[in-house]
């Protein structure tokens, strides 16, 4: 079962919304869906993880690959409705220096456009 709840492009901004533990088997999800973008010349995301309340490392070493894959096509990544220890385990492993984080979709979606 697919723990990609959404994914939807607006504007040249793709927007993945997902569900569940951000683990490996989502993390992989987030990955292809990403790649498959990218390949189609697609480089801005948005992640919405509302529905996603807790990472494990390999789930956050999957969104440093996929930041580093965005950094070499020039792209870019942002995150929005974070859960509170998902933000902070972010901003411990530094990856709030490579992504912006916002509050809401709609913070981010003005914010982006």
């Amino acid at each position: 079962m697919s723990k990609i709840l959404n994914v939807e492009e607006a504007n040249g901004l793709v927007i993945i919304s997902t569900q569940g533990y951000l683990n490996k088997d989502l993390g992989e999800e987030i990955q292809k869906v990403c790649n498959e973008f990218v390949d189609k010349g697609t480089t801005s995301f948005l992640f919405n993880l509302s529905q996603s309340n807790i990472v494990n490392s390999i789930g956050a070493s999957i969104i440093i690959e996929v930041i580093e894959s965005l950094q070499e096509v020039d792209g870019d990544l942002a995150f929005c409705e974070l859960a509170p220890i998902i933000e902070k385990t972010f901003n411990i492993m530094g990856l709030t220096k490579y992504c912006k984080t916002f509050s809401s979709q709609k913070e981010a979606l003005e914010a982006l456009s």
